[in-house]
């Protein structure tokens, strides 16, 4: 031994025994031929007498020993052997035993690789995956592919029997379902490859041919009807042979031959077919046909929009034949009637044929109102008949039925372009009705007022509603009337007087009427009552819309009780004091204007059983050459007989023309305010963009003309409210340059307020203001009122330090301690003084120039700002207490925080002490265990 020091140890290391075991060299050989004995057995169908349990070990120890190769090799060689075995005997198979020769064979083959697969089943889990092989199950069904299903004499044996056996099912034979469905499931089992490359493209290809000479051979000899039977018969019939015997994925690729061939290739001629195309379903209501059709045609590509189209045009033309045949606009209630029936119509050949498709719906809604707006007649139209309705044609009738149909009117009133139009002939319907006390239902009359206030807001039917307000307040007027003034009437005649708001009736200009003195005297009476009652009115006597009731005694003592116009009373009372008179001296006596005269003389003298009068000559026409009697000899079988006036149902033409001006009249200040709207928030704007964006406002009312929006246009320039873009003169750029004159209702938030007129829209120019002999800042306060005269068609109010003017309410609201507004109903003279108590001296007029308006409204924006000393040390006062808020609102915020520093500031000499404790007590133990080592070494 060299050195001193210790010897090594050395490390033992205990290993297993190594046994050698010599293998008998032909042991493998002699192993594979019991497995493949074992494999013949079982193609042979002697799987009986073997023992799976000795074949399983007998292959696994081929695996173990290194023997998996030739394992392999051998199966695949013993299966290709006994596959074309099989082969020679399904290609012996004769006719109809053909598939079921296949059939059995694969079944066969099934059930053996199944077997073998469980007596291989090391070799399948452990060589194939390290050697990259086709596992056995799958290696069986690639090899009955190659050897049996691409055999030169099987395969296209195989798909000529399947196509057969398919044409001779569609042709109406039995055939074995069973047996074509295992047939297929065969090369669905062999890979999707095999059943699309194999069977399914030659299927596909075969029916398209099919489909193609069939669907020509129907559309030669069937109608449109029975041409889409067939078709859809098919096409059901292609999607059970699907769900019976054929592979789900081909349910798309089938049904989109059988459309493609019998539907979109023949799309256009079924659409036109005459006598039987889609124009004749949709006129003799052919439900299921259009069904069909629908069904069909929404699966392929366009076919929807091909119906639409040809609807849509059937529609136009059939509506524009409507609304322009003079025989059907002869009768106003009957043209609207038919417009409801067609709605009705193709309504419910939406709902039940179409599904309630939402495109037809809406192509349906644009061909309606497209050709109702053909007829520019048709918002009067439309009134006449809700005026007919309302007045006649409700009677009898449930709520919901009278729901019903205003429900209807209001589905066309929505296609009407001109809905202003309608609000003018509905305003003097409803004044008819109510003055006449015709209506059916005061509830039906609300009902619509509703539904056109929802339709199309406050503004529509503001008015509308003021008329029922109106009627109201005139019968508690004549109740009150009669009660205060009944002792000084004594028996004469009865007056029953409906007061009308001039701005909410639709009345016009009416020339005095010599009334009779019996109706004078007691007229008189109730205007001093009237103007005693309210100040500051004024009564205008509307005749030409007025009735009355006339006791007349004829011939033989007979007694009749007339309903009259106003017109027709002032005409039978002159007959009380002679017989005959002629035109002329009527026409001097009443001062009737001519066009009413000749009406009002028509129907009394010339209408067949309500001749009251007897007219020389006799003719249907009144010229000025006749002369009237009063007719004795009239009778009727009623006591009270009504004489209405003759008058058309229908405007006149120069009414009509009257109406159309007074409607153009009218838009002229709505289209500027809602230019001057649009410049207020774009400021800068070309010309076109105008144009659009004020179609775009209007079009819910009415629909403006462009030519008319340019002329407001240069309107407003001239008036210098607009002014040219001088750095975009190419685009007819447009620039705001006076903006307070946009009335206040038509602002975002605020559109329901009844439109200024057009002189509401001018009066900032055209009116005066009042200016008082005191610094500028107050004399504002006097100059706003006549700066927004327009304001009793906007709701604007002007406010000061001093209290807020109301434009609307002329009053003089003041603000209390307790920051709430409270309405003080003083006059003007009173406002005036308590005006001049806060520096608005000396009130008088004067016509404004351009710079007194400029700087009456920079004294305004001064006025607005309020920087008066008290309002000052007030927003002192306010900023301060705010900043006090604030200050406590933070400290209330920090004070949580800065408690919870203290707590940890207090915490934190603990916590280092905890520390330097664990630490010592670690280094402590950590040499305890040191020295103990120490001691044991």
């Amino acid at each position: 031994m060299s050195g001193g020091g210790p010897p090594k140890k050395r490390n033992f290391k205990i290993e297993l025994f190594k046994h050698r075991v010599e293998l008998d060299p032909k042991y493998a050989e002699r192993t594979w031929k019991v497995l493949e004995h074992a494999i013949h057995e079982i193609y042979n169908h002697n799987a009986s007498g073997l023992s799976f349990e000795e074949l399983y070990r007998s292959a696994y120890n081929m695996v173990l020993h290194k023997y998996g190769e030739k394992l392999y090799d051998g199966l695949e060689r013993t299966m290709t052997w006994r596959l074309k075995e099989i082969s020679k005997s399904i290609e012996a198979a004769q006719g109809g035993l053909f598939l079921e020769e296949l059939n059995a064979k694969w079944m066969d083959h099934n059930k053996a690789l199944q077997m073998i697969r469980d007596i291989l089943m090391y070799m399948d889990r452990t060589y194939v995956p390290q050697s990259r092989r086709t596992p056995v199950h799958e290696l069986g069904l690639n090899l009955w592919r190659d050897h049996i299903i691409h055999s030169p004499m099987i395969h296209s044996r195989l798909l000529d029997t399947l196509l057969d056996l398919i044409h001779r099912e569609r042709m109406g034979e039995m055939i074995n379902r069973g047996l074509m469905r295992s047939i297929t499931k065969m090369l669905m089992d062999l890979g999707a490859a095999v059943y699309q490359d194999d069977f399914e493209k030659p299927f596909l290809d075969v029916t398209a041919s099919f489909y193609s000479g069939e669907s020509q051979e129907f559309i030669e000899c069937c109608d449109c009807g029975n041409y889409l039977k067939k078709s859809e018969r098919r096409l059901n019939e292609e999607m059970e042979r699907v769900s019976h015997y054929l592979d789900a994925g081909t349910e798309a690729k089938i049904t989109s031959v059988v459309e493609k061939e019998m539907i979109a290739n023949h799309m256009h001629r079924l659409v036109h077919m005459e006598n039987s195309g889609l124009v004749n379903m949709l006129v003799d209501d052919k439900y299921d046909d259009l069904a069909r059709m629908y069904n069909l045609f929404r699966r392929v590509f366009d076919g929807l929009s091909t119906i639409r189209d040809v609807m849509t045009s059937y529609l136009r033309e059939t509506g524009k034949q409507l609304v322009t045949d003079p025989e059907r606009l002869k009768d106003p209630v009957e043209f609207v009637q038919r417009l409801l029936n067609e709605k009705d119509k193709h309504d419910k050949i939406i709902n039940v044929a179409f599904g309630n498709d939402k495109t037809f719906q809406n192509a349906l809604n644009s061909s309606f109102e497209y050709f109702i707006n053909l007829n520019n007649r048709s918002p009067e139209f439309i009134s006449l008949y809700v005026d007919d309705k309302l007045r006649k044609g409700l009677k009898g009738a449930t709520e919901e039925d009278v729901e019903v149909i205003l429900d209807k009117v209001m589905m066309l009133f929505r296609y009407l372009q001109e809905k202003d139009v309608f609000e003018k002939y509905y305003k003097q319907h409803l004044a008819k009705r109510l003055l006449s006390g015709k209506t059916v239902s005061d509830d039906a009359e609300r009902s619509m007022i509703v539904k056109l206030k929802t339709e199309c807001g406050y503004q529509f039917t503001s008015k509308l509603e003021g008329m029922f307000t109106d009627m109201k307040t005139s019968q508690d007027t004549m109740i009150d009337f009669y009660a205060k003034k009944s002792e000084e009437l004594g028996d004469g005649p009865t007056l029953d007087v409906h007061i009308l708001t001039t701005g909410s009736w639709p009345t016009q200009p009416c020339p005095p009427c010599n009334l009779p003195t019996e109706i004078l005297a007691i007229c008189d009476k109730f205007r001093t009552y009237y103007l005693g009652t309210h100040s500051g009115r004024r009564l205008t006597w509307q005749t030409n819309m007025g009735t009355a009731d006339i006791k007349a005694t004829f011939g033989k003592g007979q007694k009749h009780e007339l309903n009259v116009s106003t017109y027709q009373m002032c005409v039978l009372m002159l007959f009380n004091s002679t017989d005959g008179l002629t035109y002329k001296d009527i026409e001097q006596d009443t001062a009737i204007p001519a066009s009413d005269l000749k009406r009002c003389l028509q129907s009394l003298a010339c209408v067949k059983g309500k001749n009251v009068l007897r007219k020389e000559p006799m003719s249907k026409d009144i010229s000025e050459d006749d002369t009237f009697y009063f007719n004795d000899k009239f009778t009727s079988k009623l006591v009270k007989v009504k004489i209405g006036t003759v008058v058309a149902q229908k405007e006149s033409e120069p009414e009509k023309q009257e109406t159309r001006q007074r409607v153009e009249e009218d838009r002229k200040p709505q289209i500027e305010a809602a230019i001057v709207r649009i410049m207020k928030s774009r400021r800068v704007l070309d010309h076109n963009s105008i144009v659009a964006e004020v179609t775009k406002q209007l079009q819910a009312r009415f629909m403006p003309n462009p030519v008319v929006i340019k002329k407001r246009i240069e309107s407003l320039i001239e008036r210098e409210f607009l002014e040219r873009d001088k750095a975009d003169r190419k685009e007819r750029g447009m620039r705001l340059i006076r903006h307070h004159i946009c009335p206040d209702r038509f602002e975002s938030g605020n559109r329901d307020m009844e439109p200024p007129t057009q002189a509401q829209l001018e009066a900032e120019v055209e009116g005066n203001y009042c200016r008082s002999r005191v610094p500028e800042g107050r004399r504002a306060f006097a100059m706003k009122r006549h700066l927004y005269t327009y304001a009793h068609a906007s709701n604007m109010i002007v406010q000061n330090r001093f209290g807020v003017w109301s434009h609307r309410d002329q009053g003089y609201i003041r603000r209390t301690r307790y920051f709430k507004f409270v309405k003080i109903g003083w006059g003007l003279s009173r406002l005036r003084r308590v005006c001049q108590q806060h520096g608005v001296f000396a009130w008088y007029q004067c016509t404004p120039r351009r710079e007194e308006l400029e700087a009456a409204e920079a004294g305004v924006r001064r006025l607005f700002s309020r920087h008066t000393p008290a309002w000052m040390k007030k927003q002192k006062r306010l900023q301060r207490r705010e900043r006090e808020r604030d200050e406590r609102r933070l400290n209330k915020q920090k004070r949580p925080l800065a408690l919870k520093q203290q707590q940890l500031k207090a915490q934190a000499p603990m916590t280092r002490a905890v520390l330097l404790f664990a630490y010592v007590y670690a280094c402590v133990v950590k040499l305890c265990c040191y020295l103990r080592r120490i001691i044991r070494a």
